[in-house]
């Protein structure tokens, strides 16, 4: 082929003049935000979809809105409602995919705002691996495990949960750390032993969340402090138990009191 080529008289492909795309993601990241469709099928069999932002950089995931019909029309008028009440004077560039809803229209709200818009490549998802992640996440940890009554249900379920996943929900790309508290850096160092921990079931208690109580509810020294649950991990296939009570599921190690070990038969 390059044969061929050489005695056409056609030259190799010149190189890039600019940065590659993931060259450009990296360079870029605390100025881009992705959008990105999902759809959810209710218990009806209805599917309903929802349109999601996601910064780059804090990780921050916001709902834009919730329809039966994602026409275009709608799109435009979902972002241009969202960017009224946010502050866009950090982002410049918009990461969106080929989608029909995706017009000129839409592009425009954005081009307003003083962002520039980037395709990612045709049936690339990794070209906007963030935002893939985001609602790969949601199905995961919410929508495989929750059955959706109708649009308002689906709001008020996604609503709940992005308040989680960007307070409270540690991210590996942040060290561990919510998307909204990683700016403020990682907190002290606490000590469990002389603190109770309140357990707070999220969404029926499909996610727990765990904070230290207040000082005003804290036990005096010297009393044994609150349990602790321990968190269940889904497809475990084990109930959580309350650490320091000695575990009676099945083929668990006999602990009995003062240590004693269970009497011989026979």
């Amino acid at each position: 082929m390059w044969n061929i080529l050489n005695q056409a008289g056609i030259d190799p492909c010149p190189r890039r003049s600019g940065p590659a795309w993931k060259q450009f993601l990296t360079a870029q990241a605390e100025h881009i935000v992705a959008v990105d469709f999902l759809h959810v099928d209710t218990i009806d069999l209805k599917r309903i979809h929802a349109l999601v932002r996601l910064e780059h950089r804090s990780r921050r995931a916001h709902l834009l809105g919730v329809t039966a019909g994602p026409a275009s029309d709608w799109a435009t008028q979902a972002v241009r409602n969202f960017l009224l009440d946010t502050d866009t004077t950090t982002m410049k560039f918009l990461i969106r995919d080929r989608a029909g809803q995706f017009t000129d229209a839409f592009d425009a709200v954005f081009a307003d705002a003083g962002l520039s818009v980037r395709k990612s490549a045709p049936q690339a998802p990794k070209a906007s691996a963030p935002c893939e992640r985001i609602i790969g996440t949601l199905r995961r940890e919410l929508l495989d495990r929750t059955l959706i009554l109708n649009e308002q249900h689906l709001r008020r379920t996604l609503t709940r949960y992005l308040k989680h996943d960007n307070m409270a929900r540690p991210h590996r790309g942040l060290g561990q750390m919510p998307p909204s508290p990683a700016e403020a850096g990682p907190p002290s160092p606490v000590d469990l032993a002389g603190h109770r921990v309140h357990r707070r079931a999220i969404l029926g208690g499909l996610i727990n969340e765990y904070r230290i109580a207040s000082r005003s509810h804290q036990k005096p020294a010297g009393q044994t402090p609150h349990p602790i649950y321990e968190p269940h991990r889904h497809g475990s296939g084990r109930s959580p138990r309350i650490a320091g009570v000695p575990d009676r599921r099945p083929g668990a190690p006999y602990a009995g009191a003062g240590g004693a070990q269970p009497p011989a038969i026979g």
